[in-house]
């Protein structure tokens, strides 16, 4: 597997393949910011807007690949802080994997990737919230480190529409 950060600018099939894999999650009920029925256009528009934050040095994108030069299969994002008593800090985002992809440790490669990437930035701090639902990912999360410190009731609602609590975690790095 080969993880690197998103090219800028971003090539055709690295956009197709991200918007993919985003629809699919949505489609399948994964809490990542969208609502289901997505409007035409609205995840590219959204990749188009990071892939822009990322070429400002205000976020970084990394991707998974299979292979150097493949077709994207995952995704994490690092936004960072820009007011200067939080710039020791970022949020991780959208943490994605292609469905075909799931369950062979990708999710986890990439955040290794992502806590590398913090780090070589001089970053102490990562945070980042997910549903509490039942299709949230708490279990992985705890599985990779992150300490949970709470949500709150009714933070956002799901792709269904359905209001759910978050699940605020965060990992000091080393």
């Amino acid at each position: 597997m080969n993880i690197e950060n998103l090219p800028q600018p971003v090539p055709a099939a690295d956009l197709a393949g991200l918007c993919a894999i985003l629809r699919d999650c949505v489609r399948a009920g994964v809490s990542i910011g969208f609502v289901d029925p997505l409007a035409p256009g609205e995840i590219e528009a959204y990749w188009r807007r990071v892939a822009g934050e990322a070429a400002a040095g205000t976020r970084q994108i990394l991707v998974a690949r299979e292979d150097a030069g493949g077709p994207v299969i995952g995704s994490a994002q690092l936004a960072f802080e820009s007011k200067a008593n939080g710039r020791h800090r970022a949020e991780v985002q959208k943490v994605i994997v292609s469905a075909a992809h799931r369950r062979r440790g990708i999710a986890a490669a990439l955040m290794s990737a992502v806590e590398a990437a913090a780090r070589a930035r001089g970053l102490t701090l990562l945070f980042l919230d997910t549903t509490d639902g039942p299709k949230g990912a708490r279990k992985f999360y705890d599985a990779v480190g992150y300490a949970y410190v709470g949500g709150i009731p009714g933070y956002a609602v799901d792709p269904d529409g359905t209001p759910e609590k978050n699940a605020i975690y965060y990992k000091a790095l080393a």
